[in-house]
């Protein structure tokens, strides 16, 4: 694990060595930075996107809003995601997620999900070089949620969650130590689908919102080193149309800004004792700054101004065709600008489904060959519970 931090670092180093030259690059800081990471490989395969997709059993993650319209009466899902494989074989992200239709309107649902990042194993030395404590950091929440139609074209929605991020020493190392940091908070989304008459074809055209982990900062080292959760602001569209009989697919887009002050640089201050004093001021303001307020302060505090913020926003593009609903081959492009993570991918998948199950694939492949992101792999198993009901009938 520590050849993979070192490995890891290098490559960042050498692929931002000329923005950092040009004083430009300058990521957002957050924690509890698996929250952000995709769980699903529906949305995975579409460049990473969802906010006005269909409902599935996995839109807990991209707008829980969308529950109140789904088709069926209920669904589960699980999903794993072997991350950073390129570097090491034993970092991965569970997921499990699902909802269920209540009341007699079909207008209303519950929902819950349960993510786990385990950072696999991590060895530490102590100044001898001699092998120390095995670690396994992780970072787990766990969220239920609630959804409604207001209207028979518009819902919303609401997620409480719980997180726990633990990348220190147990409590039994006779040594520095630090503890786990906990955390809550809440999302809100709206989702609005409509079905408008092109020539003679009945097509679909949605549009959603999610604004997630609006909460309390994540407090490491006994509340010595408070950090942002990944508040995050997504909007998204997605039209489809009917290609032929049985024949459909749909175009979506998504935008995401992360809702996070950014953190100041001593880069942007000048070389001289009153220069330090503000940018000591600055930093300690950005420490105590409360996430609400940081929220407001995300849209109008990155140093190089208006340029800068349109950087902030990550844009992704995907398609999804469709047989007979039964078969899925999906493709999608996510973009981040190269001063704020240079997160840059296209994604590829495939699904199957039968009244019961449904199996779901993707793969990414980043546009730099260097990044520890290229070839990863996502699977998505789920239940139907309609079909399931309709297998147990037959079976009776």
């Amino acid at each position: 694990m520590n050849k993979y931090i070192i490995s890891l670092l290098a490559l960042v180093v050498t692929a931002m060595s000329a923005l950092a030259q040009k004083n430009e690059f300058n990521p957002i800081e957050t924690g509890v930075t698996s929250l952000s990471i995709a769980p699903d490989a529906r949305g995975a395969s579409m460049g990473d996107l969802g906010a006005a997709t269909d409902p599935d059993a996995n839109s807990q993650f991209w707008n829980p809003s969308k529950y109140a319209f789904a088709y069926s009466q209920g669904a589960a899902s699980l999903s794993y995601t072997p991350w950073l494989r390129k570097l090491v074989n034993d970092i991965f992200l569970a997921n499990l997620s699902g909802y269920w239709k209540i009341g007699s309107g079909d207008n209303q649902a519950v929902s819950a999900s349960l993510r786990y990042f385990s950072l696999g194993e991590v060895t530490t030395n102590d100044q001898s070089g001699a092998v120390g404590q095995s670690l396994n950091p992780y970072e787990l929440s766990f969220d239920v949620g609630y959804s409604r139609k207001l209207s028979e074209k518009f819902s919303m929605g609401v997620v409480f969650r719980y997180i726990y991020s633990d990348l220190g020493f147990s409590e039994s190392y006779a040594g520095d130590q630090t503890v786990g940091a906990s955390a809550f908070s809440a999302d809100i989304s709206g989702y609005y689908t409509t079905y408008p008459i092109i020539g003679r074809n009945e097509c679909q055209w949605s549009w959603g919102w999610d604004i997630s982990n609006i909460g309390s900062k994540v407090s490491y080292n006994n509340g010595e080193d408070p950090a942002f959760l990944p508040t995050n602001l997504r909007l998204g569209t997605m039209f489809m149309f009917p290609l032929a009989d049985f024949h459909t697919l749909a175009l979506a887009l998504d935008l995401n800004k992360l809702l996070v002050p950014t953190k100041p640089r001593e880069s942007d201050y000048e070389d001289s004792t009153e220069g330090q004093i503000e940018y000591l001021d600055a930093l300690e303001k950005w420490e105590n700054m409360s996430p609400i307020t940081g929220i407001f302060k995300s849209f109008s505090d990155a140093p190089g101004g208006m340029k800068e913020e349109l950087r902030e926003i990550n844009w992704s593009l995907g398609a999804e065709y469709s047989y007979n609903q039964q078969f899925f081959l999906r493709a999608g492009y996510y973009h981040e600008s190269a001063y704020k993570g240079n997160r840059q991918y296209f994604s590829f998948g495939a699904g199957f489904s039968l009244n019961v199950l449904r199996l779901d694939a993707s793969y990414m492949m980043a546009t730099a060959q260097t990044s520890p992101l290229d070839q990863t792999l996502r699977f998505t198993l789920t239940f139907d519970m309609d079909g399931l009901k309709d297998l147990i009938g037959r079976r009776r």
